[in-house]
């Protein structure tokens, strides 16, 4: 039981959810945001030909986060959606978030079955990282595509993060 309870705790330091500054791996605005764990939207159509199937194992190209960029990960899960960059000003007053990597359509209120447009705004469902649940977010980037929700070893603390959501199919390449 004490190894369990301890396993638990571990875990909930780690950085469990969908994320990121950018592409640069300028990461200065999410390094001190704690990620939220939580389950992908139920409303999630699940893709019926992704690139990378559930259970293969892959690399993460792109790092929205310090750790992730090169990490060995294993597909968790697939959707196909339209997947967003979004900046917004966070409810719990923290700085603003610029190009915030990925907000799904299911995570955006009242989100249009054909997706929102460049420069639209909507307001978030996603609770990521503090502050983004309620949120108004800007419409950055907007693509039709395939998402991955990966595990993966953080290649700065060895740690395993757990259901990361989101990557889409170009940041993920075979071992």
């Amino acid at each position: 039981m004490m190894k369990k309870l301890m396993a638990i705790i571990a875990s909930t330091g780690i950085l469990m959810a969908g994320c990121g500054a950018n592409d640069t791996s300028n990461h200065d605005e999410h390094d001190n945001m704690e990620h939220n764990h939580e389950a992908a939207p139920k409303n999630m159509q699940q893709s019926e030909q992704p690139k990378y199937k559930i259970g293969e194992k892959v690399i993460l190209t792109k790092g929205h986060i310090p750790g992730m960029k090169d990490a060995q990960g294993k597909v968790k899960a697939v959707y196909n959606t339209y997947v967003y960059g979004v900046s917004y000003q966070p409810k719990n007053g923290d700085k603003k978030v610029s190009h915030h990597k990925w907000v799904v359509n299911e995570e955006l209120k009242d989100a249009p079955k054909s997706g929102f447009k460049k420069g639209d705004k909507a307001i978030m469902t996603a609770n990521h990282m503090d502050g983004m649940k309620g949120a108004e977010a800007t419409i950055d980037a907007v693509k039709h595509t395939d998402v991955y929700v990966v595990d993966y070893k953080d290649t700065k603390t060895n740690q395993t993060v757990k259901d990361h959501k989101w990557m889409t199919e170009n940041e993920l390449t075979t071992k």
